[in-house]
């Protein structure tokens, strides 16, 4: 089963090496590995050079933006399933392990998601990342969050759905994976850690800067599911939503408890962090 993984590029050297390294030292063999930089001027490309031998396809054409740059690097990918990780995130080790693993385990999966960590720009955990059971329903209000640098989907869902909406600017991957679930695609939740994510405050995450594009895309999204526009009511099915998120995941209370009094857990022990 070869796992195909993008990595997008983009001004990002600071974090680069640790998000390639994070890849290609993978205890798992049959991994296609594309890595996509448009046109970095920070040194980005010559850390790509570094490791060009260990990277099976590199794309430096200029794109139209990221979700343009990440549909460039699929468009090579010739893998069964298909997963992306910005310059700035990482895999943790044994992940594709654990993803070929569950794949073949369940094979009316379609995509998968995992848990995950978020860090801060120096590597410290912030915080764990623990991804709610998909519905679309919940999705629809806001309450069926994923952890995108651990979600996996077989090479069908992504080319059915289209690929990335390349006039998304800010939650591209949320509208994939609503886009996979509306196509047909079983969606399951795995009970892994398989990567963490940079809050730092030049992305797009932690900076907010696109915090009211983000607020038109989640409307579109609530109407592409339910058909309609949002009424008044939609306040208190909101908290439905939240309370169904709990009630179909109480580990995840448990978790965030341990979290909040004890700390969260290190990162597993890799030398790329």
């Amino acid at each position: 089963m070869i796992i195909s993984i993008v990595t997008l590029s983009y001004n990002q050297a600071e974090f680069l090496e640790r998000a390639i390294r994070s890849v290609v030292e993978q205890d798992y063999a049959d991994i296609e590995y594309i890595v996509v930089d448009p046109g970095s001027t920070d040194g980005s490309r010559e850390i790509i050079e570094r490791y060009r031998d260990r990277i099976s396809t590199v794309i430096l054409d200029p794109d139209d933006g990221p979700a343009d740059g990440l549909n460039n690097g699929f468009a090579a990918a010739t893998g069964d399933i298909f997963a992306y990780i910005n310059a700035d995130d990482a895999l943790l080790p044994g992940a594709l392990q654990a993803v070929a693993d569950y794949f073949r385990a369940r094979p009316d999966t379609d995509v998968v998601t995992g848990h995950g960590f978020i860090v801060d720009g120096e590597g410290h955990v912030l915080r764990r990342f623990l991804s709610a059971p998909f519905s679309l329903w919940r999705f629809a209000y806001g309450h069926s969050v994923v952890i995108q640098q651990s979600t996996f989907f077989r090479k069908w869902a992504f080319e059915t759905a289209g690929g990335f909406n390349t006039e998304n600017r800010t939650s591209w991957d949320a509208e994939l994976l609503l886009e996979m679930a509306m196509a047909g695609g079983k969606v399951r939740l795995a009970d892994g850690y398989w990567s963490y994510f940079t809050l730092h405050p030049n992305s797009i995450t932690g900076s907010q800067r696109m915090a009211a594009e983000s607020k038109v895309n989640h409307r579109r999204y609530f109407e592409r599911v339910l058909g309609r526009e949002p009424r008044p009511l939609d306040a208190l099915l909101r908290r439905v939503a939240w309370a169904g998120r709990w009630l179909a995941d109480p580990a995840r209370a448990i978790s965030m408890f341990h979290d909040k009094v004890a700390g969260p857990p290190p990162l597993p022990d890799t030398d790329w962090l």
